[in-house]
């Protein structure tokens, strides 16, 4: 490993404990202050803090699989650290870098909390256009997972991910 590609999962390690560093205070400050409170508004009619224990997916769905959830992101997280150590340390990769660190740091923030109560933590709440209660780690995973499409599609060109296929000679090798 190059010196520079040291430097760079560094920084993503650091961003990914300042990342659920985050969720984790705005999660137990929404257990201390919103827990059994009415919800808390922030701009009226379209915007509240309102405590919620998800024990389900997004929109509630499957309730009470804590087996599957962790399954699930132990999965997202071994491709997340596969991509990050495949992936060259050449500058146009950073947003890359940050990107999967981003959706890793939702999903250890969540993570943690299921496996620490069986349920996630939610308490914001968009009133204006009655969308599920989220938290912090959601964000980063679907703002993260939104710009790495955007990327994906209009910045990357199709050869730019070449380092994340299988050399078929050295496969042949090892056999």
């Amino acid at each position: 490993m190059s010196k520079e590609k040291g430097k760079l999962l560094c920084f993503d390690l650091v961003l990914l404990i300042v990342l659920v560093m985050i969720d984790r205070i705005t999660k137990r400050i929404a257990v201390i202050k919103l827990k059994d409170q009415p919800a808390f508004n922030i701009i009226d009619g379209v915007l509240e803090f309102n405590y919620l224990e998800n024990r389900g997916a997004a929109f509630g769905m499957l309730q009470n699989q804590k087996v599957f959830f962790v399954f699930v992101a132990l999965v997202f997280l071994g491709v997340i650290l596969f991509v990050l150590f495949r992936t060259p340390d050449h500058k146009k990769y950073f947003k890359l870098h940050v990107l999967l660190t981003m959706i890793a740091g939702g999903a250890i923030g969540n993570m943690i909390d299921r496996l620490r109560f069986d349920y996630v933590v939610d308490f914001i709440y968009i009133v204006l256009i009655n969308f599920p209660v989220f938290n912090v780690a959601d964000m980063y995973v679907t703002f993260a997972t939104a710009i790495l499409i955007i990327e994906v599609l209009f910045v990357y060109k199709d050869n730019d991910f070449n380092f994340l296929s299988f050399n078929q000679k050295k496969f042949r090798e090892l056999k």
